[in-house]
């Protein structure tokens, strides 16, 4: 095992070798803590590689590694904000009609207003404005196609990332396959196993996301990238279709296969890192809490100081009754009748609090990383979905065992005090959670390595033209054969039609036969 290993090493670095040095400028203008992680971790398993990488973010690294320079958009999120109105997620959560609208409000005028920021903020333009070449752009694609004109500006191959997981967005870019049957939309709460009527929903909002991005939102984001790349190479819709590569932060084993071409590639937890030491006093606090620890986070967009003061009481009155200390992820440092064995922190390194073995149970929102990262450390959850693919992916869990979901409206003293104890005393959630954690792990390569790999693979092969897709060649009509089935209904029409034209001709030549003029039989 360890020969195999150590000859998985060698190889490994003999392949980054090939392609060491390469410039690559990764992207992440877009203002989302949460994605800017995830867009961050690429840049940092590159840089570490032996990459030169440049990240352009909105929000700057404390520690950054060697080969990794930070172009800072510093004002952007702040910019872009200013007139808009200022989102409290716990009052945005709902079913479909709340998934319809938060789909066409992502489709909406933010991501052109960040657009143009990012592009008029000196810093940007000074790259711009300057000699400097990259190899390859990793971007995002996330409402960003308009940015897409900075590979063409730099001449350099196009590479994406998703931090959630396949979409429409991103099997345009490759023609993957997402047969609605068994595929849902990621802002609805299905998962891979439907009913007939959640098909006909998965099905119907999956194909007015496609009308809508097709026909509103893709024109709009070509004017952008029009104006703004006026001496591009490719057009707008040719560099649609020269992506050379995908990466989905997902996996299987925490949704479920599919059908992927060869340039869409799966790195779910590519932000997970060997555990690092904790803060000395959140060290102390899980190391001494004998009973175990809760720990509770609502992510980094969904702010728990948001919660309507009688959800908030609920959970401190029920986090009072428990034997176990719970860690709380709280952006305000006066939290009110908190009792004595609930510890808040603004901020939480929590992949690495995850892994300590004395957390017991994670209560969250349901977002991708924590998800991940949850069941990477074999935590099991308590689930309380707001929006986006939270449902989804709250759903999933609870159905592979290893979660219990608590809905936001039905939050009281009992109900949280009820789920924390379910979770906590029945052994079968900590044991899927284990045995998912176990199937995840199981990789020929880590995440990073995968993402070396396959960069270098890129650069080695000059864009890597021979991974793409016939599909992308082919129209809605033509990818979906619907052409074809058309003149197959229309031969079918033409035969059915000429065979009722000739059964009416011998009809009627046999009913003249019998009935002679007049149409009378002639007496014996």
């Amino acid at each position: 095992m360890m020969t195999g290993r150590v000859a998985l090493g060698l190889l490994f670095i003999s392949i980054v070798a090939l392609a060491e040095g390469a410039r690559i400028l990764t992207v992440l203008p877009l203002g989302g803590k949460s994605h800017d992680i995830i867009g961050t971790a690429f840049g940092k398993v590159l840089a570490d590689a032996g990459h030169d990488v440049t990240v352009i973010t909105a929000f700057a690294s404390k520690k950054p590694p060697k080969n990794y320079r930070e172009i800072v958009l510093t004002g952007l999120v702040e910019k872009a904000m200013q007139g808009q109105f200022a989102f409290n997620f716990f009052e945005m959560r709902g079913g479909i009609t709340t998934s319809f609208l938060m789909l066409v409000m992502m489709y909406g005028m933010m991501p052109d207003r960040m657009f143009e920021l990012a592009m008029e903020h000196p810093n940007l333009v000074s790259l711009m404005k300057s000699d400097e070449k990259f190899d390859v752009v990793l971007l995002e694609s996330f409402v960003a196609e308009q940015f897409y004109g900075l590979a063409q500006h730099f001449d350099a191959h196009l590479i994406t990332f998703s931090a959630f997981g396949n979409s429409l967005w991103t099997n345009n870019l490759v023609g993957c396959p997402h047969p609605t049957s068994h595929l849902a939309h990621f802002s609805l709460s299905y998962t891979d196993r439907m009913t007939f009527w959640e098909r006909f929903i998965n099905t119907a909002f999956t194909e007015f996301d496609r009308i809508y991005y097709n026909w509103i939102y893709l024109p709009r984001q070509k004017k952008y990238y029009d104006l703004a790349f006026p001496n591009a190479k490719q057009s707008f819709e040719q560099q649609m279709k020269n992506v050379s590569l995908v990466f989905l932060n997902q996996h299987f084993t925490l949704s479920s296969p599919r059908p992927y071409p060869p340039n869409m590639i799966e790195v779910g937890g590519i932000q997970i890192d060997d555990p690092k030491p904790l803060p000395k006093d959140l060290q102390t606090y899980l190391d001494e809490a004998t009973e175990g620890v809760v720990y509770f986070c609502m992510g980094s967009n969904i702010k728990s100081k948001d919660l309507p003061p009688v959800k908030r009481d609920a959970f401190l009155k029920a986090f009072g009754k428990l034997k176990q200390r719970v860690l709380w992820k709280f952006e305000d440092e006066n939290l009110p009748n908190k009792p004595a064995n609930v510890k808040i922190s603004p901020w939480v390194p929590q992949s690495d609090l995850l892994a300590h073995p004395n957390v017991k149970l994670f209560i969250t929102h349901g977002g991708n990383l924590g998800t991940t990262e949850s069941l990477y450390h074999g935590k099991p959850m308590v689930g309380i979905p707001i929006f986006g693919d939270q449902m989804m992916n709250i759903e999933k869990s609870v159905r592979a065992g290893y979660a219990l979901r608590l809905d936001f409206d039905d939050i009281n003293e009992e109900t949280v005090g009820r789920s924390i104890n379910t979770v906590l005393n029945d052994p079968s959630y900590a044991r899927n959670a284990k045995l998912v954690s176990d199937r995840l792990r199981d990789q020929p390569m880590t995440p990073r390595q995968t993402v070396v790999y396959w960069v270098n693979y890129i650069l080695r092969h000059g864009g890597a033209p021979q991974l793409r897709s016939p599909a992308m060649e082919l129209s809605y009509l033509q990818y979906n054969s619907l052409d074809v089935y058309a003149v197959m209904l229309l031969i079918l029409v033409a035969v059915v039609a000429f065979n009722v034209f000739i059964v009416k001709k011998l009809y009627r030549k046999v009913f003249r036969k019998n009935c002679p003029a007049g149409g009378k039989k002639k007496k014996a």
